[in-house]
């Protein structure tokens, strides 16, 4: 087995909440309101994407990780609201070892405390263990980012540990400590997807 990703190109994951479609570098226009106006929506992210030369920036990188076949990047869109929200997207894809990652989400302020993260957190979820068959969905975090590990832990992710001095931080000579979490394959089938899906609004 290779470490080739077989995503279709045009893989979508809808409800009758979000749709996500994979990010196209057009999607600049539909996420630089966020950009511009919540720039401390990346406070915590190595790549940021506030102002519009960094989320040009941001949309490359992952159109670029896309093609190299290691992440697949997703734009999401509010079907309440129908509006774009947000991003997030699949990464550090293992084939061989059914494993991946899931990050770099996040949502503008009018969206988050709304439901949507858990719509977008079940169909992806549903999509890596059911359609992909991963065996593990890892999750991480800034240490400090209480936000981010909360929103984690409530749609069922369970804490492994802490990786001190893990990574650089933007702009300082200060390193950041990451949190690592993680779903397994025999979580989500035993209780994780019910628990997630009543939580659905």
């Amino acid at each position: 087995m290779t470490a080739i990703l077989e995503f279709p190109q045009n893989t979508i994951l809808e409800n009758e909440a979000v749709l996500l479609r994979p990010l196209q570098e057009s999607d600049i226009e539909n996420l630089l309101e966020f950009s511009i106006n919540e720039p401390d929506t990346w406070e915590y992210s190595l790549v940021r994407a506030n102002g519009k030369e960094n989320l040009e920036n941001y949309i490359q990188i992952a159109l670029k990780a896309k093609e190299n076949k290691t992440e697949f990047p997703f734009i999401v869109f509010d079907k309440k609201t129908g509006k774009y929200a947000g991003s997030t997207r699949f990464y550090d894809i293992s084939l061989p070892f059914k494993t991946l990652q899931l990050g770099y989400t996040w949502y503008g302020k009018n969206f988050r405390g709304t439901g949507l993260n858990k719509h977008c957190k079940f169909l992806l979820l549903q999509f890596a263990f059911e359609t992909l068959e991963m065996e593990r969905v890892e999750f991480r975090a800034d240490n400090k980012n209480q936000r981010s590990i909360a929103a984690m832990k409530s749609i069922g992710c369970k804490v492994e540990g802490v990786l001190r001095n893990h990574m650089p931080t933007l702009g300082s000579d200060v390193r950041r400590d990451s949190i690592i979490l993680s779903i397994l394959r025999n979580e989500w089938f035993e209780s994780v997807r019910e628990n997630l899906k009543s939580q659905l609004m």
